[in-house]
């Protein structure tokens, strides 16, 4: 086998030769003071587009230049006209986006009349710009959106396009806004949360409470032996079958006498692998009872769920401990929240420390 190495030594020994022909051609020098040049003024190009220093952003602040509201769209059926019909304005619209990594995230449900909640809130413990909702979001884990239906009302259409045009801080669900659909709308808000965020919990409230973003994040970032949770101020309680009363259930033959075990309404989480069950399954296959809350608490009885009851969600007044403050029993949530949450920002056993609200926010 002695001739293979002469054979391959004879032909690099050739192609040496032909390379250095080529690279002391007049034309391969030519090529080469053109590619250098053509390279410098791509650097150039590039440094004078740069920004400089001051005009850099500051901050840590992740995808702050993304919109933070997004319309969504779900279980639609291809060629529903209907549908297609009662789509949210185009200006709402921010397109597809990847799923969002957070600790977890807080759909506060609004409705059109609640202007003056939103308001409260963002005066509150809500940041009112889209900067500080990012900060909060890095401080806590928290990612916190407003979630509303549509209406087929235009005026209150416009009015909500450009207060998300001003606060960037809604989930906009293609559904109609109707309290008395309330399931319909918490169910549309689990399988959207849980297609844009990817969350270890995905948390319910409502805009008429005062929240602890930082405690709430200490609550669900405690270890679980569980994957499967469903964390909230829990309760039981006689099944309403007078059709005068708020809390009428006419679905009440199927329930007995007394609720099961569930969580009070103004907020409760649910874990990953159970808003993975959730969004899973088809609308039709739910059982939609006339409350919201006792809807939930069904669907987590028919599940391998653990009940963490927490009463900390529920106080009804700012202590040492307390995450949510609302004025239980004797409102589902804040009574006349527009006043009572300034009032609550006030005070030091609420914020944690000095916190005012200035006198243009009274106004």
């Amino acid at each position: 086998m002695p001739s293979s190495p002469k054979l391959f030594a004879s032909a690099a020994a050739s192609r040496r030769s032909s390379l250095r022909r080529i690279l002391s051609s007049p034309a391969f020098s030519a090529a080469c003071l053109l590619f250098g040049l053509a390279g410098f003024l791509a650097a150039a190009v590039t440094l004078s587009r740069a920004p400089s220093p001051e005009d850099a952003p500051r901050g840590r602040c992740p995808d702050s230049s993304r919109p933070l509201s997004v319309s969504v769209a779900w279980d639609r059926r291809p060629g529903d006209a209907a549908a297609a019909a009662a789509d949210l304005p185009v200006g709402l619209a921010t397109g597809s986006r990847g799923r969002h990594k957070v600790m977890a995230f807080v759909g506060i449900f609004t409705g059109f009349g609640s202007v003056g909640r939103r308001r409260a809130l963002r005066r509150t413990w809500l940041p009112a710009d889209r900067q500080g909702l990012l900060r909060l979001e890095e401080a806590t884990g928290l990612a916190f959106r407003f979630v509303i239906g549509k209406s087929n009302d235009k005026s209150k259409m416009l009015a909500l396009e450009r207060e998300v045009e001003e606060y960037d801080d809604f989930m906009l669900l293609d559904l109609e806004e109707e309290y008395s659909r309330l399931p319909y709308k918490t169910l549309a808000f689990f399988k959207a949360a849980y297609a844009l965020f990817d969350s270890d919990f995905y948390v319910k409230a409502d805009d008429d409470i005062y929240l602890r973003p930082d405690r709430l994040s200490l609550l669900l970032a405690k270890e679980r032996s569980h994957t499967q949770t469903y964390i909230g101020c829990m309760k039981k309680g006689p099944v309403f079958t007078d059709p005068k009363l708020k809390w009428y259930e006419p679905q009440s033959f199927l329930l007995g006498s007394e609720y099961f075990l569930h969580a009070y309404g103004p907020i409760y989480a649910l874990s990953a692998d159970v808003v993975a069950s959730l969004g899973a399954l088809r609308n039709n296959s739910f059982r939609m009872f006339n409350n919201e809350d006792v809807t939930i608490g069904s669907w987590m009885l028919a599940m391998n769920v653990n009940h963490e009851n927490t009463h900390s969600l529920c106080e009804p007044e700012c202590s040492e401990s307390s995450i949510a403050v609302w004025d239980i029993p004797k409102c589902s949530g804040l009574c006349h929240p527009e006043v009572k949450m300034l009032e609550l920002h006030r005070r030091k056993e609420c914020t944690g420390g000095p916190s005012e609200v200035s006198e243009s926010d009274d106004r």
